[in-house]
């Protein structure tokens, strides 16, 4: 099973972020904030998370989906059947996400649940 997991959200100022987006949304922090990351969940109930993740140009791709997957590699050949192409990336050594790009080049990541 995959899923629309978590919106990512591109901001240049987290604390700000969160603050807007806690209000507007009537979110709240799932974990506490690092300086350039944070996830936001509905105060009560199911609804989609809100990651915040700091950028720093003006011009980079801001914004994307993360898919939650019960069974990632398999979910990653699937896409890549239905044309999807893997992005070339520097993951750290505990990623637990790979990174796709759609037919028309949006990036997008698979998250192992």
């Amino acid at each position: 099973m995959i899923e629309i997991g978590s919106v990512v959200w591109g901001v240049r100022d987290i604390a700000r972020a969160v603050s807007f987006w806690s209000a507007a949304l009537d979110y709240r922090l799932k974990y506490p904030a690092s300086e350039d990351w944070a996830i936001l969940v509905p105060r009560e109930g199911p609804g989609t998370q809100l990651s915040l993740n700091l950028v720093s140009s003006p011009h980079a791709r801001r914004h994307h989906i993360d898919l939650f997957a019960d069974d990632q590699k398999a979910e990653v050949q699937r896409l890549i059947a239905l044309g999807t192409s893997p992005a070339a990336w520097d993951y750290p050594a505990d990623a637990d996400y790979v990174v796709l790009h759609d037919p028309d080049g949006n990036p997008f990541c698979v998250v192992q649940r």
